[in-house]
Order: structure tokens, then sequence, then C-alpha cells
């Protein structure tokens, strides 16, 4: 085989044929060295002295050249049988089909016989190829090759051209439309539901049809003007087009084939045409909406699956956070029923006060996620004097800071500031923020209450110089079980459910809460605005 001339480098076809060649040689190259080794052995025999029986050995030696004839023909034909076929659909692959096209126009010229090809491109492939892998698109060309081989005769040729283009010849036909009957049943063939794995496609083809002679009489003239049809059935969105040459002598045949009595008119023959154009539009845009239906249907099942494991994940944290308390009752219980030593009353009493208010909180929270989830959450406005509810919430929240030996600033206008909301979930934004401030600022550290208002809102801002919010989970801090892995490691108690809370109560006043953060350990801000004048 000679090298490809410079500037035209090789097909993939080309260079695999070349490779399966040298293979070839190779086995071919043991056999003979397997002859030659026993064709001296049998010439060694052969001169020795008369009268000396070698009849063993010569059955043994003749015994190999046999096997060994055999083995190396057997190899050979498997080679041969496998270099022609396509690996991944085991039909006749570009090579072999060509060599056989040739041979066809070679015999159709000699006896005046027609002959047609097929330029099939399936539809949408690349969109399933790309949204569900290439092992599922393998799949796919695997099932529309054997519906293509189960339409067309034994003497016909189906071929893998590549990618998602095949070619069919049709060894002998009489006309375009026999051709086109052949395409339809094709169609009719893929658009048959199949299963893929958890998938069922229906699929679809474009399909151009050339005819010997009538649109060339070479294979690079046919297989480029059925190519040119294809492009013209999926500009049009039909299942086949014919080349223009054979689809002006179909049409002749169709004259000839029909008595005057039996033609149809020519508006009836152009609605038929219309109404053959418009079902297979309707067909492929079913086809693509079955995919699209298809690939929906995945992506909702991974989106199910996701908000289960969270689901699984967030009952587990609950359960683990009530937990906790539910054990120290428990203790305390058991510690004053023994009787035993007389237990220190005043301390357990006040240990399971402690426990209880954390359980009510913990319950509180997932109770008002529920309800604003559910669109259960009802507000009782009033006219609120901000400033004393300010006052309420500062000595609620005191005890804690002064725990942990924080500083805590507050800064606010002079005189009443009154706007309409509900007191009992003012409170709750409120001391959710800073009871969150004081939970995440170390020892000693600082917390800021500040608040200004306009003509038309208040703006009310906790600051502290705590752990911060890291980036990754500044933008869904307020999510639902929302924790930041620094704010666990700090302290991990919790269900993540607190900004949550504070965000959708201060949206249901009509405002907004945004946070801010320069990162880990660089405190955090947050800031919420509520409008004035919203009277509910």
């Amino acid at each position: 085989m000679s090298d490809p001339a410079p500037g035209n480098p090789e097909s993939p076809e080309v260079a695999r044929a070349r490779r399966e060649l040298l293979d070839l040689h190779a086995e071919t190259a043991k056999a003979r060295a397997v002859l030659h080794e026993l064709h001296e052995r049998m010439r060694t025999i052969q001169a020795e002295p008369p009268g000396t029986s070698h009849a063993a050995d010569l059955l043994e030696a003749n015994e190999q050249l046999v096997l060994a004839l055999m083995q190396s023909k057997a190899e050979s034909d498997e080679m041969s049988r496998a270099a022609a076929l396509d690996a991944l659909t085991q039909l006749p692959n570009r090579m072999l089909f060509l060599d056989r096209f040739a041979q066809a126009i070679t015999g159709g010229r000699r006896r005046n016989r027609r002959m047609a090809v097929l330029f099939v491109d399936l539809n949408n492939f690349k969109q399933v190829n790309d949204a569900l892998g290439h092992h599922f698109g393998d799949q796919v060309l695997q099932a529309a090759a054997r519906c293509m081989v189960s339409v067309v005769r034994a003497s016909d040729t189906v071929c893998r051209y590549g990618g998602d283009e095949f070619l069919i010849l049709l060894d002998e036909v009489t006309q375009a439309s026999d051709a086109g009957a052949i395409a339809d049943k094709i169609n009719a063939a893929l658009a048959v539901p199949t299963q893929i794995a958890e998938h069922v496609l229906r699929m679809s083809a474009s399909i151009g049809i050339s005819v010997y002679p009538d649109d060339g009489e070479d294979v690079t003239s046919l297989i480029d003007a059925a190519d040119a049809a294809m492009y013209e059935a999926k500009r049009q969105g039909r299942g086949y087009a014919v080349s223009k040459a054979s689809g002006h002598l179909s049409s002749q045949a169709l004259q000839v084939a029909f008595p005057d009595s039996l033609r149809l008119p020519v508006t009836t023959v152009q609605e038929a045409v219309s109404a053959e154009v418009e079902r297979h539009q309707l067909l492929q845009a079913a086809n693509e909406q079955l995919l699209l239906s298809a690939l929906d249907a995945r992506r909702l099942q991974d989106a199910a699956e996701k908000a289960l494991k969270r689901h699984h994940l967030r009952m587990a944290q609950a359960v683990h956070e009530l937990r906790s308390p539910l054990m120290s009752i428990r203790s305390a219980s058991a510690l004053i029923a023994s009787g035993d030593i007389p237990p220190p009353l005043p301390r357990m009493n006040a240990l399971i006060e402690r426990q209880v208010v954390q359980m009510s909180r913990l319950v509180s929270d997932l109770l008002d996620v529920s309800r604003v989830q559910g669109g259960k959450l009802r507000l009782e406005y009033s006219a609120v004097n901000l400033i004393a509810l300010i006052d309420d919430v500062v000595d609620a929240s005191r005890p804690a800071m002064d725990t942990r030996l924080q500083r805590f600033l507050i800064q606010l206008p002079p005189g009443e500031t009154t706007i309409y909301g509900d007191p009992v979930r003012l409170t709750q934004i409120l001391r959710n923020l800073l009871d969150n401030a004081s939970k995440y600022t170390p020892r000693s550290g600082e917390i800021t209450l500040s608040m200004v208002h306009s003509a038309d809102a208040v703006v009310l801002t906790v600051r502290d110089n705590g752990i911060g919010i890291s980036a990754k989970a500044l933008p869904h801090i307020f999510e639902p079980f929302m924790q930041d892995e620094e704010a666990t490691a700090f302290n991990g108690h919790g269900l993540g459910l607190g900004l949550t809370v504070v965000k959708e109560l201060v949206e249901a006043h009509g405002g907004s809460v945004i946070a801010h953060s320069g990162g880990t350990g660089t405190g955090s801000e947050f800031v919420v605005t509520l409008p004035l004048a919203v009277a509910g």
C-alpha cells in the first residue's frame, strides 16, 4: 500500500484498513515461518538413508502442516471480515460499501438496470447524544441500524457512512417512487417506540434519494446527489426528498402508469402533497416534544431525588437538635426521681426551663418555615412603637451577651418611630438577628444595633465582629437548613432556620433583608428595611 500524498492526510477508514492489512501481513509471515520449518523437517527426513522408518514423523509433520494452514486461513478470514465491518453497528463499513456500489454500477451498466442510493440522517441525534451521553448515542445508532436492516431486502446494502449518517444501496429499482416507499418504511420503523436504557424514544430521519443513471453514473455523483436531496428534505421538514432528475423521471412514470380516467386533478394532488408535508412536520414536532419530555422527566426525577435527600437530612438534623435538650431534661428528671441524694431543685428547674425554651424555639422555627411555605402565615397588624419594641428585645438578649462578655452598642434616633406591623413577629426578627450575632461572636467581641429612617422606610442594622460568613455560604445564607461550615465548627447548635424565618417575616411585612460579610473572620452585617406606611 502506497503512502498518502503530502498534504492529503488519510481518512480514519483508510488508516484503519492500513493497520489491518499490516496485521494480515504479520499473520501471513508467521504462517510462512511454520511452513518453512515443516518443509525443512521433511527434507531432513527424506535425506536420511533408505530403510529408516520415519512414517510417524512424516504423519505428524503432515498433520501440523494441515493444522497450520487451516488456522492461518481461519484467522485471515476472520480479520478480513472484521476489517470490512463497522465496529459499532456491525454493518458494512464505508470501504466495503463503496466497493459494492462500484461493482453494482458496473453490473447495472452492463444489464441496463436501475439502482438507488438513500442518504439517511437521524434527526436531533446531536441533542440526544449531548444530553444523554455518547454511550446512549451509540445505542441509538445501533437501534437505528437494526431498523434499516429490517426494512430492506437481503440483496440491498446498509452502511454506516459516518456519525449518524447511513447509506443504503437498493440494487434494483424501477423508478424513484420505489425508493420513496422504502424511505417511508424506514421512517415508520424508526417511529416505533424503542426503549433504550430507562428512556423510550421515537426516532425519525431525513432521507435523500438519488437513482442510477438518472442522477449520475459514478459513485461520487450519486452520493452527492442523495446528500443534497437529504438536506432538501430536512429543510422542508419532510421524511424524504428525491434528487431533481429522479423526481422528474418519477413523475413521468406516474403519468404513464395511470390512465386519464383515474388521474387526479392537479389541485387534489397539491392538497395531498401539502397534507403529507404537514403530516411529516407534525411527526417531527411530536418526536422533538417527546425527546424534550424525556429530558424534562429525567431532570424532574433528579430534582425529586435531591429534594428527598435534603428532606431526610433536615429531618435528621431536627431530630439531632431536639434530642440534646430532651437528654438534659431526662437526666434532670431521673435525678429528681431517684431520691437518693436530694438534688438542688432550683438548679434542676432552671436546667429544665432552659431546655424547654430551646426546644420551643426549634419547634417554632420549624412551624414558621412550614407556614410560610404553605402560605398559612398570618400577621396581626397594629401600630408599633419601634423604639419601645427594640428596648424589650435588647433586655431579652443581653443576658446571653453578658455571659460571653460581649460589648453591646445601640444607636437609635431621638423620639418615637411608629410603623404598622405584627409586634410578635417584629420582635422575633430582631431577637433572631441579635441572638445570631451573639452566638457567632467570640467572647469579648462587639455587637452593634443601629436604626435610621427616612420619609417612607426605617433601616435596622445588626453588625458584629464575629466569625463572619464565607464567600461560598453568603449567597445561600437565608435558605432553609443552611449552615456555614465555619459557623458549625464554631457553634454547632441549631437547624439553620433562624435567618430563613427572618427573611420570610421581613418580606411578609413588605420589607427586605440583606447580608454582608467580607469573608471568614471579618464579621457580618444584616440590614433590614421596613416600610413606614404599611397598614394591614
